[in-house]
């Protein structure tokens, strides 16, 4: 489905992504860990076409994308969750939610997708005509997701869902993922949470200083000495 084939991504005249390349097949979870710099966000943002990729290519359903505009990717079939949320805070959640079924397919298909919306997060039905805003961070982060989700995309991309939620509604958090990963959408999750994401995923790849430096199966990473002791804290041998 996707595939990331040794692509460079600059700020302005500073490197940030060397020669990275990873794929995501189709109903697949891939997650990417990797320590606060490594460049995940910014290898996210480059696969969503928010960032301009300087070398290398991006090909996703066997199209070539790397030099598409940026506002065609979601209609290419790739939606993000970006870190952060990035609701509009002072729209109803209603409206935040219909925002992300802009392009004509999604537009068609809106109740629907609202309705499936509704039945992974509940906890919004009686949120609808609330202000974005005025919510948790934990049902911004529903809204965020559910956002994406109204795009009807084929890939989902998450940064950092986890990120700045309690423990109780992370573990939610990753329920739902589960669930819209189950129901056939592939994703490529960032996550800061190492153990939660490899538990998801079906594959991972770490990241350091811009580049890939381990891929594999998530559950033979996980049981590796130097990413027990890297990421998770571990004092084991090396």
């Amino acid at each position: 489905m996707l595939e990331v084939n040794n692509i460079l991504v600059n700020y302005g005249a500073a490197p940030a992504l060397w020669g990275v390349s990873l794929e995501v097949k189709t109903g697949e979870m891939v997650c990417v860990v990797g320590p606060n710099g490594a460049g995940k966000t910014t290898l996210i943002n480059a696969v969503a076409g928010m960032h301009r990729v300087r070398g290398g290519t991006l090909s996703f359903n066997g199209r070539d994308i790397t030099q598409l505009e940026s506002h065609r990717f979601c209609e290419a079939g790739i939606a993000i969750v970006p870190e952060g949320r990035r609701l509009f805070t002072q729209m109803t959640v209603h409206d935040n939610l219909e925002l992300g079924s802009f392009i004509a397919p999604a537009k068609a298909r809106r109740k629907e997708s609202l309705e499936y919306v509704l039945s992974l997060f509940p906890a919004l039905k009686v949120k609808l005509q609330s202000p974005a805003g005025a919510l948790s961070g934990g049902q911004q982060q529903m809204v965020a997701i559910g956002r994406a989700l109204m795009a009807r995309p084929g890939l989902l991309l998450m940064d950092e869902p986890s990120l700045g939620l309690a423990p109780a509604i992370v573990l939610d958090m990753f329920g739902a993922i589960r669930q819209i990963n189950a129901q056939g959408t592939s994703v490529l999750l960032v996550e800061q949470n190492v153990a939660m994401a490899m538990a998801l995923a079906n594959r991972a790849y770490v990241m350091e200083e811009g580049r890939i430096v381990a891929e594999g199966l998530a559950s033979e990473l996980l049981t590796r000495p130097e990413i027990q002791k890297a990421y998770l804290g571990l004092d084991v041998p090396v």
